[in-house]
């Protein structure tokens, strides 16, 4: 509900979770996928209702996703757990300082295609490798491009699904799931995902929802810096 709010996949913020409670880092980034890929479908068929999704944008950052979101996925098998859980921990320092402190004005006035294909891709690769959906990297990148921050949330909320069931497809071809915890978890996002979304457009500041998901994140980059001290 939380991250739906905030227009980004929950999965940032359960695979550390899921980590800490015992359970498998592939395992949880697998599960955090799902999770997060059913809160952003969620967001996706609210968007398309209210007409506001703007295909000629999503659709070059979209294909890129679903098609590199795989290799990442597949990539990550051959790299080291503990390699992967150390840069997992960057991403949420840098999601969560981007959060507190991201700057809103752009740095760049994008208009040309190739720009979204390119973020596209290396976005895709990214979040398969590190089993996430890529809205926490994809937003503030929209934004120093020069999109408006609604307009990026709900491009975001669009082409994550592309890239984080595409990465989850991957890893379930070679991790060992819990099937019946995977489809509880699924069903709680995609409900807190439709309250989320209702109280984004309707209910709660942005600035507040940003900075209690930063503060989130801080905590646990910082359980996960720990582990590696």
């Amino acid at each position: 509900m939380l991250f739906s709010m905030g227009g980004a996949g929950a999965g940032v913020a359960l695979i550390p979770i899921f980590n800490f409670l015992g359970i498998d880092f592939t395992v949880a980034k697998t599960i955090g996928l799902f999770a997060g890929a059913s809160t952003t479908v969620t967001s996706s068929v609210m968007n398309l209702k209210r007409k506001v999704v703007d295909f000629k944008l999503m659709l070059p950052i979209a294909s890129m996703m679903l098609i590199f979101a795989p290799i990442g996925a597949y990539g990550s098998r051959f790299i080291d757990t503990e390699i992967i859980k150390f840069c997992f921990m960057l991403l949420l320092f840098y999601s969560a300082s981007m959060m507190m402190f991201g700057k809103k004005k752009a740095l760049f006035h994008n208009d040309g295609m190739w720009v979204l294909f390119l973020v596209g891709g290396v976005v895709g690769f990214l979040s398969g490798l590190l089993g996430v959906g890529g809205g926490n990297m994809l937003i503030p990148l929209l934004a120093l491009l020069g999109y408006e921050p609604k307009k990026a949330a709900v491009i975001v909320s669009f082409v994550v699904p592309f890239s984080a069931l595409g990465s989850f497809f991957t890893y379930a071809t070679y991790v060992d799931l819990d099937w019946i915890m995977l489809m509880v978890v699924g069903a709680s996002a995609v409900i807190g995902g439709y309250v989320g979304n209702y109280l984004m457009f309707f209910k709660l500041e942005q600035k507040h929802v940003k900075t209690l998901m930063a503060i989130i994140l801080y905590f646990l980059a910082l359980r996960l810096l720990y582990h590696f001290i």
